[in-house]
Parts: C-alpha cells; sequence; structure tokens
C-alpha cells in the first residue's frame, strides 16, 4: 500500500481505496509527502461502490506521523548489562559510529549474541526517509504490523543459519524481498557464520558490495535497496572454544582450516572490523563496577555521524553518509596519512598478507575512529587502532 500511495501523489491522485487493514500504510505516505490526497480504507465491495458514487460510508484515514515517532523505542539489550568485553564494546561503538561491518570470533558463552543484540541501542534514530525506505520494503513483505503502519526502528534481521540462498537475497514466484533487504537501514545479525552454506555466504558479496539486490523471476527484475551493516559471529573451532583448559587446540589444525574455509577471504575482505571477543573472566562477571549505558555511547556515535554527513555534503556526495560507504575516490580525498603513517600501513600489509580492499577497509575504520574523537585528520594512534581490527587475518585464518 504504501508504494501504491506515493506513486499516487506523484502523479497527483486525489483519491485512494484500500483494504481498510493497509489504509493507514497509505495515509503515512499522504502524510509524509502533504499530498492533497484522501485515503479510504474498506472492508466491502458495497463500501467501495458507495465511495465510487461519491457516498461516505465512513471518513478518511489519517496517521499522526509525527506521533509515531515520538514514541522512545525499547531495546532487549543495554550495554550497562554486559559484563567485560570493553573492547569488542569499544568495536561496536566503532563499527556503530561509521555504519561498518563486523564480526566478532570467540568461543561458546563469551557474549558475542548479547553484543549484537545490544548494537541496535546505540545506532542514530531512523530518520524520516530512511524509515519510508524501510517501511516500502516491509509493505511489499507484507510484514508491517497492523497497528504500526510505519518502521520507526531501525531494522534487526537475525536468520538462522539453514536459511535459504532465496529467504537471504529475495526472490520466489512473487519476487519478494529477503532478509538483505528486510534489514535495510539496520542489522543483518548471522550468528555461527560458519554453519551457513558456502553458497549462501558467497551471495552476500554483490548486496554488501552495491547495497542493492536485484531480484529475477521469469520475465521480472525487481530493485531492492540493501544497505545494511553486517554483523557475523562465530566460534574460532568446529569444536567451540579454540583450545581447552590444558591449552590444547580442540581439533586438529586441519578441521580448524577446512571450519574457517567456510568463509571465503572476498567475503572476509568485506568485513571492515574483526575482534576477538574471549571469554570473560570470573572476576569481571562478579565486580560490581558499572558499564557505560547505550545512551552514553549512542550520543558519541551520533556525533560521529553528524561530523560524516556534513563532510560528504559539503563536497555534494550524493548518497553518502557514513565513512564505510566511502568509495576509493572519497578514501583519497578524506582519508589522508602522514608519510610516517603510509610506511606504517605498508608494514601491516605486507606482515598480514592483506589485501587492497582491506587497505581500504583499514582506512575507513581509521577514519571512524578518528571522527569519535573529533579529529580533523587521521593520526598515527587511530591507524593503528585500525590495523589491530585486521589482526585475526592473521591470527585464525594462518593454520
Amino acid at each position: 500500500a504504501l508504494p501504491v500511495a506515493i506513486m499516487a501523489a506523484r502523479e497527483k491522485i486525489d483519491r485512494i481505496i484500500l483494504p481498510l487493514s493497509n489504509a493507514a500504510e497509505a495515509a503515512v505516505a499522504v502524510s509524509a509527502s502533504k499530498a492533497d490526497i484522501r485515503v479510504y480504507g474498506v472492508e466491502t465491495l458495497n463500501e467501495t461502490a458507495e465511495l465510487l458514487n461519491g457516498k461516505e460510508s465512513r471518513p478518511p484515514v489519517e496517521v499522526n506521523v509525527s506521533e509515531l515517532f515520538s514514541e522512545e523505542p525499547e531495546y532487549p539489550v543495554d550495554f550497562a548489562d554486559i559484563k567485560g568485553q570493553q573492547a569488542a564494546k569499544k568495536a561496536l561503538e566503532i563499527a556503530a559510529a561509521g555504519g561498518h561491518n563486523l564480526l566478532m570470533i570467540g568461543p561458546p558463552g563469551s557474549g558475542k549474541t548479547m553484543l549484537a543484540k545490544a548494537l541496535p541501542g546505540i545506532l542514530p534514530p531512523l530518520g524520516f526517509e530512511e524509515s519510508l525506505e524501510t517501511t516500502k520494503i516491509y509493505s511489499v513483505a507484507n510484514l508491517l504490523e497492523k497497528d504500526r503502519p510505519l518502521m520507526v526502528t531501525r531494522p534487526f534481521r537475525n536468520p538462522h543459519h539453514t536459511t535459504s540462498n532465496v529467504a537471504l537475497i529475495g526472490g520466489g514466484t512473487t519476487a519478494k524481498p529477503g532478509e538483505v533487504s528486510l534489514a535495510h537501514n539496520g542489522i543483518l545479525f548471522l550468528d555461527e557464520l560458519p554453519e551457513f552454506t558456502r553458497s549462501a555466504l558467497e551471495v552476500l558479496r554483490q548486496p554488501l558490495e552495491d547495497r542493492e539486490v536485484t531480484v529475477s523471476r521469469i520475465s521480472v527484475t525487481t530493485r531492492y535497496p540493501a544497505g545494511f551493516m553486517l554483523v557475523a559471529a562465530m566460534n574460532p573451532s568446529p569444536a567451540g572454544a579454540l583450545k581447552d583448559r590444558d591449552g590444547n587446540l580442540t581439533a586438529s589444525p586441519k578441521e580448524i582450516q577446512r571450519y574457517l574455509s567456510k568463509i571465503s577471504g572476498p567475503l572476509l575482505d568485506r568485513i571492515d572490523i574483526h575482534i576477538d571477543v574471549p571469554k570473560v573472566e570470573n572476576t569481571e562477571l562478579f565486580s560490581d563496577s558499572a558499564s557505560e549505558s547505550s545512551h552514553n555511547i549512542r550520543a558519541r556515535v551520533i556525533r560521529a555521524r553528524e561530523l560524516q554527513r556534513e563532510r560528504f555534503a559539503a563536497a555534494s556526495c550524493t548518497g553518502v553518509y557514513t565513512n564505510a560507504q566511502m568509495n576509493t575516490k572519497l578514501i583519497r580525498k578524506f582519508c589522508a596519512l602522514s608519510p610516517e603513517s603510509s610506511q606504517k600501513l605498508m608494514d601491516a600489509m605486507n606482515m598480514l598478507n592483506l589485501s587492497a580492499r582491506a587497505h581500504d577497509r583499514i582506512l575507513k575504520v581509521s577514519r571512524t575512529i578518528a571522527d569519535l574523537e573529533g579529529s580533523e585528520t587521521i593520526e598515527m594512534r587511530h591507524l593503528v587502532q585500525g590495523i589491530q581490527y585486521r589482526n585475526l587475518d592473521r591470527d585464525f585464518w594462518s593454520f
């Protein structure tokens, strides 16, 4: 209903008749466009006939968009509820601030899933234009809640590892949007990443690069937005933890390598931040010290996002709002390094055997770290931290 109403506003149609259950969706678009359109919801063909003959059996449907956005969203996990994991929390803050993809590797019970579920609480609020984009996708997929005609919080999609390629990317008999589009303007969380089929993981590469996906069905081709943050989690070994209590590997190097090789190099290259999430020590688990709240972290994230938005707007970079969206040209423009920092990056590239794409990811992340500090330039400390988020290329993929 929402896409239909948007088209009606564009074509200057003055009246829309829809099933009552879909009318509120259309009213959202009318309210947003300030178009002079009356939206009627009907339940029977008789009501439709009466409206066509000029008789209104019920008033037009109206929606107060401001009221929908005024509600404070509730998030399942607050960062203050998570014990320890300070390094992982900082990595998630950086990912949120720059819109970066993130991979967490750690043993079962280390808190990877809890960290992922806390991430929506530190993301900036969903803007109105973003809300319309996301709502259109959910409208096409017939997934909008009856009492909520507008998506006002960022989506968090968590498909199971048995999810098919079609369910991930989209398709089927009606070319419906898949998980990558349902996560647009939000988060796609893939837990137990190596348990997904290799083909399912490989089809993620195109939407991760292009931020959109093309779904074809017989003679119909549909393009859906797919601008999501990928957050993935996995164990370091098929046995769970990498080592047992005595420090011995829980599986043979060959078994570990086979397990890790399910994640291809090209896919890893498209994930900006790789972090180790170790098991929390008992001293931290039972500590009474307070952790920083999601509210406080979110304030820093919003400030960093505003810096990026202003920077790209001043340079007339249409459609670019976060550091993660920068192309090679913009990286050269906004991620300049001193000669010393350039040498440091070159040394890291050689030592870690990183690709050109990984090089660009390091610079994007370093730019975000600088933005969180309010620094106009990328200093050596920002670059060093950005490089550290690629250490897993060496630590876990060197068996």
